[in-house]
């Protein structure tokens, strides 16, 4: 499977896990048993970059692309050992207050990087002791390879935290009770090509200790299940070893392109020219080859398979739910997820194999409530539909990436109304 295993126990502060969302959740400080705090922050379009302070960035449209550069930095690319030097700008977010103190955030954004040029992502946070730590680095994007690799940067880990893969972790006691966003456009010094920037903001979250789960109790889409295609990711096993050889590897990007097959939203046969014309379904390959972190060595790094949706015309986030029926509320508007799980072989009914990493697309969910999943571990396309039991998957969902999802959908498709702490 290709995604880590997410369980944090020991930097998430401890508490009863549960699903409810308390009315002290909004305090900082320590967590408060059964609660699940979440807040996602975005910012998009010309009122949403007017928020933020840009230096070397012009809007048009909707979008924030270079405008006067700020400046000139050299990059030497160390998955190909190439330098050159590019002209810069940059916007930074607001400090934004989750309202509690998070232990973990995961940025998103939306933004187009052709031909050279690229995108750099940074977070940093003022802790609860009241200090603010340095800007770490959360991804080098572009939306091919034919320029800078996309990497997520490893070995960043100081006494305030660390950055795993696409994940900032606070140390113990210096949660984040204020952060701030700072993006990057890069193009080749002198040319006049920009990156395009949609939309950028990031995921924080405090969570209860993984432990014994209450489950949910079906509220709403019962039922209803979403006519998603059906991709197997093992039919790709040994595709491309370049990109992590395809098969068990390739889960994020084939649960990705079901959901853009969904929306209608596929790349077209000159986009996928370079694959084999035997391939089953090359728009998988495709969207590993667009997914892939030459640094992490894989395709499930979990804001670039949005980034990637989102060149694909799509919005797309990374978020965390509190429970299945938050996701319910989705299914309800006719929006699929991704989900992001690990479980031990027969741990949830329905699905016959243990991993410590893996992704799948909630379609909907049936009569009594149980999830139903197009699971791309399946050795043919019609045996990705699944159905797995509710209070089982809940728990593995909730334990190991504690509740993380891709949303991917057309702004045109209104997103369900957010709770009152909003997670999306």
């Amino acid at each position: 499977m290709d995604r880590r295993t997410v369980l944090r126990a020991a930097v998430i502060a401890g508490g009863a896990a549960g699903l409810p969302l308390g009315e002290d959740a909004m305090a900082a400080g320590k967590p408060q048993p059964n609660t699940r705090d979440i807040r996602l922050h975005r910012w998009s379009g010309a009122a949403g970059f007017a928020a933020g302070t840009g230096a070397g960035t012009a809007v048009t449209g909707d979008t924030l692309v270079v405008g006067t550069p700020v400046g000139q930095l050299t990059y030497q690319d160390p998955h190909t050992g190439a330098g050159a030097e590019f002209d810069y700008a940059t916007w930074t977010s607001p400090w934004t207050a989750p309202g509690f103190a998070a232990t973990e955030a995961i940025p998103s954004w939306n933004a187009a990087a052709p031909a050279g040029t690229w995108v750099q992502i940074e977070l940093r946070g003022t802790t609860e002791v009241g200090t603010t730590t340095k800007w770490y680095l959360l991804g080098r994007w572009a939306d091919a390879d034919s320029g800078i690799r996309r990497t997520s940067v490893p070995g960043q880990a100081d006494a305030d935290g660390n950055v795993s893969v696409d994940t900032f972790i606070a140390a113990a006691g210096r949660g984040w009770t204020s952060w701030q966003l700072r993006i990057t456009l890069l193009r080749p010094a002198g040319g006049t090509l920009t990156p395009a920037l949609r939309s950028a903001g990031a995921m924080a979250s405090r969570l209860p200790a993984p432990g014994k789960l209450t489950a949910s109790t079906p509220a709403q889409a019962q039922g209803t299940v979403l006519a998603v295609p059906q991709y197997s990711q093992n039919v790709h096993d040994g595709h491309y070893p370049e990109f992590n050889g395809g098969g068990e590897a390739w889960c994020s990007p084939t649960s990705t392109s079901m959901v853009l097959a969904w929306w209608n939203a596929l790349p077209g046969p000159a986009d996928y020219a370079w694959v084999d014309d035997a391939d089953p379904a090359p728009w998988v390959d495709h969207a590993a080859r667009q997914t892939f972190d030459y640094a992490y060595d894989g395709t499930g790094n979990w804001p670039f398979n949005p980034a990637y949706a989102a060149t694909r015309g799509l919005d797309g986030f990374i978020t965390r739910l509190r429970s299945l029926n938050e996701a319910e509320a989705f299914i309800a508007a006719g929006i699929p997820l991704v989900l992001s799980v690990s479980f031990k072989k027969s741990e949830v009914p329905g699905l016959d194999y243990g991993t410590n990493g893996h992704l799948l697309v909630l379609v909907g969910f049936s009569a009594t409530g149980d999830p139903v999943l197009n699971d791309p571990h399946a050795t043919t396309d019609a045996g990705v539909r699944k159905t797995a039991g509710r209070a089982a998957f809940e728990s593995a969902w909730l334990d190991s990436s504690r509740g993380v999802v891709y949303v991917m959908r057309p702004a045109t498709a209104p997103l369900p109304a957010a709770p009152a702490q909003a997670n999306w």
